[in-house]
């Protein structure tokens, strides 16, 4: 599978998310600053996605700070923590920026070799948690062709290569348990509609479109087996940050009795906060709401509360799967209840 991101003659090469469905082309990305103004307008996005940029962005510091075989690492380190700052709430871009800085005193060199891994290990990390997820779907659900909802873009765009909820649910389609897939548009940016629906029509699974609100009504009408998505964070306790409506599909789901199981590589766990009360959310800016398609839709002056993200409770997970099989939170709301 063509991966959606790869170091490139010295550059980062990305699918530019902005421009699908109308039009699949590359970003080349040569400087740190041109790597974050990325991230930041989601041209690259996906938790796991953007961890492998930030990666790379340090290895294109370390090589721009590097003079007659020295590195600058006070340079180095002050860009890694930009990069790491680009998106706030997605754990895989710091726990990505961490791991590659901790290979300065290598060198330039050492910071790329390190960047590369992540690279190939997110694709082989995902593929693992994809089939995981897609086998304790069967166990969950039984052996009948399943209806699937999702939410926002787990696939290969939000990855290197194979994708999270999206790669089990590509798994599952390949053999023959999958007769829908039903998911939402995701406001603000429509990563929904654009992008997943653009990857199910690629890989040719049966899929609907819904209006984000009409998630838990396809819930409440028995339209869905099971549901699936990926994550941002995943804290000690087993609570989940994803993006914003992923709660609703969660409150949903329960009242339906229909599993809610989220697929995400490990790199995605924080274990360092306790619970979703800590993990910073994202808000952005006002007129992704305001406006659509570059045309104002509310009157001026009109209040925006637009977070990224919500946090699910643990409680309301069925399961968090990684490529190691299933997280066991090392603590939930009032410790587990001591």
């Amino acid at each position: 599978m063509t991966r959606s991101i790869a170091w490139q003659d010295g550059t980062i090469e990305a699918v530019d998310q902005c421009a699908l469905p109308h039009e699949y082309r590359m970003l080349r990305l040569s400087t740190v600053d041109e790597v974050i103004d990325a991230i930041q307008r989601l041209a690259i996005r996906g938790a796991p996605a953007i961890g492998v940029a930030g990666a790379l962005a340090v290895a294109l510091s370390a090589r721009a700070h590097t003079r007659a075989g020295v590195c600058d690492e006070i340079a180095v380190r002050a860009e890694a923590r930009r990069i790491a700052d680009a998106r706030p709430t997605a754990v895989n871009l710091s726990w990505a920026v961490r791991r590659v800085v901790a290979k300065l005193d290598g060198g330039a060199d050492a910071v790329l070799a390190e960047a590369v891994a992540i690279l190939v290990e997110d694709e082989e990390r995902n593929r693992a948690a994809a089939g995981e997820a897609a086998n304790l779907v069967r166990r969950l659900c039984g052996p009948e062709p399943l209806r699937l909802l999702t939410h926002c873009n787990t696939g290969r765009l939000a990855t290197v290569a194979w994708g999270t909820a999206l790669g089990a649910i590509r798994l599952l389609a390949g053999a023959g348990h999958v007769t829908e897939v039903l998911f939402g548009e995701t406001r603000p940016l429509l990563q929904g509609a654009r992008l997943t629906a653009w990857e199910l029509a690629e890989a040719g699974i049966p899929h609907r479109m819904l209006v984000d609100s009409a998630g838990p009504a396809a819930l409440a009408a028995g339209m869905v087996d099971c549901v699936l998505v990926g994550a941002d964070r995943v804290c000690a306790n087993g609570d989940v940050a994803n993006k914003i409506g992923t709660y609703s599909l969660a409150l949903a789901a329960a009242r339906a009795g229909v599993p809610f199981v989220v697929v995400a590589p490990e790199s995605t766990l924080d274990t360092t906060l306790r619970s979703g009360a800590d993990i910073v959310i994202e808000e952005r800016s006002p007129a992704e709401v305001t406006a659509f398609g570059g045309i104002e839709v509310a009157p001026p002056g009109t209040g925006v509360f637009n977070p990224a993200f919500d946090v699910t409770p643990a409680e309301l997970v069925t399961a968090v799967v990684t490529e190691s099989g299933l997280f066991r939170p090392t603590g939930t709301l009032e410790e587990r209840a001591s």
